[in-house]
């Protein structure tokens, strides 16, 4: 099974926009996701703080800004 996470941070609306697709997309397949916040990272901060949202699957980046839900299930069903 794979793992999706999520970096983001409070306030920001596409991370809540990404929240919401990432958590029904998983809950369709039965994925199991985790989400991390940039604030209470330093390394993930440095790394992702001007593409957050960032979606990872499997801990390799698939996506940030926007979710594409189609493109997010068919990396998870592969």
């Amino acid at each position: 099974m794979k793992t999706v996470t999520l970096i983001g941070k409070p306030g920001c609306h596409l991370c809540d926009d990404a929240r919401a697709v990432v958590g029904e997309v998983c809950a369709q397949l039965g994925a199991r996701w985790e989400e991390k916040d940039i604030t209470q990272d330093e390394e993930l901060y440095r790394r992702y703080w001007e593409q957050i949202p960032v979606v990872l699957v499997d801990g390799a980046q698939h996506d940030f800004w926007r979710v594409d839900p189609r493109r997010l299930r068919a990396a998870l069903e592969a």
